[in-house]
C-alpha cells in the first residue's frame, strides 16, 4: 500500500482546515498557499470531501470552505479511504467477495488479512485532532 500524493494533500488540507477552524470559512487559495500545494490540485481533492459532507463550503466574498464537524471525529482512515479507496495492502482483499481462485489454499492470505487489519485500526485509531495534538506537543518549548 502506498497513499498517493492525493491522499497527502487531502490530509494537509483538512489539517490546514483543523487549524484555521476559529476563521470561519477557509479560502482555498489561502490553504494552499499555507501548504505549498497547488489551487487546482486541492480543487480535484474537495469535490468529495462537500459530496460526503465531510466539508461545509460557503460561496461568495467570504467563501471559503470548513470542517463539518470537530476534529477529533474524522479519523485518518476516513479521509484516506475517502480519498485513496482501498486501503487494502493486497489486490485480492480489496472487494467483498473473494474472487482469488488460490484463495481456499492460499499460504500467505491469511498475513495480507491481519496485515489489513493492522493498518485500517491504526488508521481510524488516529483522527486529525491527534496528529495536530502530537504536533504541538514536540514543538514546545520548556524552560
Amino acid at each position: 500500500m502506498k497513499i498517493s500524493t492525493k491522499g497527502r494533500y487531502a490530509l494537509r488540507m483538512m489539517i490546514d482546515l483543523c487549524e484555521h477552524q476559529n476563521e470561519g470559512y477557509v479560502a482555498l487559495k489561502d490553504i494552499a498557499e499555507r501548504q505549498g500545494v497547488s489551487k487546482k490540485y486541492l480543487e480535484q481533492i474537495v469535490p468529495a470531501f462537500t459530496r460526503t459532507d465531510l466539508l461545509r463550503t460557503n460561496r461568495g466574498f467570504q467563501g471559503g470552505y470548513r470542517l463539518a464537524r470537530s476534529p477529533e471525529k474524522y479519523t485518518i482512515g476516513e479521509i484516506l479511504r475517502l480519498t485513496e479507496g482501498s486501503l487494502m495492502p493486497v489486490a485480492c482483499l480489496d472487494g467483498q467477495v473473494m474472487e482469488c481462485e488460490r484463495a481456499a489454499d492460499c499460504v500467505t492470505l491469511p498475513m495480507w488479512k491481519g496485515l489489513a487489519k493492522v493498518i485500517n485500526e491504526y488508521l481510524d485509531s488516529l483522527t486529525l485532532q491527534d496528529l495536530l495534538d502530537q504536533y504541538n506537543a514536540r514543538n514546545e518549548y520548556y524552560i
